[in-house]
Order: structure tokens, then sequence, then C-alpha cells
């Protein structure tokens, strides 16, 4: 078994990089919440998913938490009437990305708050080591 407060930063540091990856796939998302097909009927940009799993490290034997894999959101697509639009089919309509930008700042806002927490696991476990070396010193 190994010491709990280094198994505790390898737990903080996977949750830290898993919400990294969140937050990277919900600004992709962001970005391109209003980019149509380059092609009249053609799809627009679908929304990206990102899954997580528990996974066991060797090492400590914690459960550290990893990305899963990275898919898309299968929702339809939203219609716009836009025959302005190069990617305006006949009748003048656009397929818009399925991104709902509700969904994708409290996405957003949920990330960012984990990720604070895992900094906060990871700033109190360095302040322990550091009184456990000052109470050695002693």
């Amino acid at each position: 078994m190994s010491d709990p407060i280094i198994s505790s930063l390898r737990i903080a540091a996977s949750g830290l990089e898993a919400q990294s990856n969140r937050l990277r796939i919900v600004s992709e998302n962001v970005a391109n919440a209003q980019s149509t097909g380059l092609t009249p009927g053609s799809d627009p940009y679908r929304r990206k998913t990102v899954t997580f799993q528990s996974e066991i490290d060797r090492v400590s034997g914690a459960q550290l938490v990893k990305v899963a894999d990275y898919g898309t959101d299968s929702s339809d697509f939203t219609v716009e009437h836009d025959p302005g639009n190069p990617a305006a089919d006949a009748g003048g309509y656009v397929k818009m990305p399925n991104v709902n930008m509700l969904v994708e700042m409290a996405d957003m806002r949920e990330a960012n708050r984990s990720y604070e927490a895992n900094l906060q696991v990871i700033k109190q476990a360095r302040e322990l080591i550091n009184v456990t070396i000052d109470l050695l010193r002693s």
C-alpha cells in the first residue's frame, strides 16, 4: 500500500487532466456553435462529448479517472432559414450545429469547478507534506 498523501495527489492529478480534456472539448463546441457545412445541404459541426471511466492505479491502488471515449452527440441539427448562406439548400434552409450554448456553459462551469476542487486537493496535500517535513526537522 502506498502513502495516502501520494495517492491523493495521483487522484487529483488524474482529475485535473480529465477536466482539462473536458474543458478543451467544451471550448471546441463553443467555437464551432455557428459552423455550418461548406456545401448546400451538407452537415454542420456535430457537438463533441467526452466520457470518463474509473481506472485503478497499479502503483498506489487508487481509483483514478481517465478519459474513456471522445464521441459525438447524435441529436438532430436545427434548421434556420438563411438563403444567403453558402450552405443553404434549394429552399434557403441551413442546417445548424447541434450545440446548445446553455448546455456548453453549464458543462464549462462544472468542469471548471471540478478542476478547481482537484487543484485545492493538490494544494492541501503539498501543505501536509511541508508540515510533515517541518516536523521531521524539529
